[in-house]
């Protein structure tokens, strides 16, 4: 891959098990952060972060999908090498697409959360909608660190003056844009169920009690038993780190 398609990738760790962290539609890793502290403190093992392609700091080419996804996030990783992944939203099915056992990788484990199951016909026909429209561009950064965190979800969750909110946009022809190309949304009628059921590893599945994407009841449909996190939303890895640590090192036996 040339420098100028460069999936940006944060490591840590020196030996041991290795944690991969996928993130979320229009989302990129910075939102995995405040783990950070936690894993120094509770991981013994190597861990990685990604921002896909089209996201954050990576390359934007198409084509996008989970494959696609799944295939880069492989290119990262040793070959046969055995990992856990730790998968919210669209990184939970990228996750399952990676277990199928066709990238080579040999996945231990799948830990997915907030994974959105059922697509009405106007969700996908708007997310197609924003995938066949130019880049906007803003006058400010501000401005689209606001908008950037608005459409990500993490509006009210990350400041606006932090690092990790200037990751989600980026200069453009002396103005600013997001950080996420707007073709990542064409991901057709997405079929999260046939996908997890070709899994080859088990599977470990959480939801926030309060999240609007996702449900405990249609996550079950994935073909596990879902482990509700009380009071949290659809971004508990941002709202409250140190349970979803608990929830992750508790369904995955750590």
């Amino acid at each position: 891959m040339a420098d100028t398609e460069r999936i940006w990738c944060e490591r840590g760790g020196v030996d041991g098990p290795m944690l991969v962290f996928l993130h979320g539609l229009g989302a990129n890793g910075t939102v995995w952060h405040g783990l950070r502290p936690l894993l120094a403190q509770h991981w013994h093992g190597r861990w990685m972060i990604p921002d896909f392609r089209g996201h954050g700091r990576s390359f934007h080419r198409a084509p996008y999908g989970f494959g696609i996804y799944a295939s880069d996030v492989a290119s990262l990783l040793a070959q046969d090498e055995g990992v856990t992944l730790i998968g919210h939203s669209m990184g939970g099915v990228v996750a399952f697409a990676l277990a199928t056992g066709i990238f080579g990788v040999r996945v231990e484990r799948v830990c997915a959360f907030g994974v959105k199951v059922d697509w009405t016909e106007q969700e996908i026909a708007k997310a197609n909608t924003i995938s066949r429209t130019a880049p906007r561009l803003f006058a400010t950064k501000a401005e689209a660190i606001d908008r950037h965190l608005k459409i990500s979800g993490l509006w009210g969750l990350v400041d606006p003056d932090s690092a990790d909110a200037e990751v989600g946009v980026r200069t453009q022809q002396g103005q600013f844009s997001l950080a996420t190309d707007p073709l990542t949304y064409a991901l057709g009628t997405p079929d999260c169920i046939r996908i997890a059921q070709t899994v080859r590893s088990p599977i470990s599945l959480l939801c926030g009690e309060l999240d609007p994407i996702a449900s405990p009841q249609s996550m079950k449909r994935l073909g596990a038993e879902v482990h509700v996190l009380q009071g949290l939303g659809h971004n508990p890895h941002v709202e409250a780190p140190s349970v979803l640590w608990q929830a992750i090192s508790e369904s995955c036996n750590f």
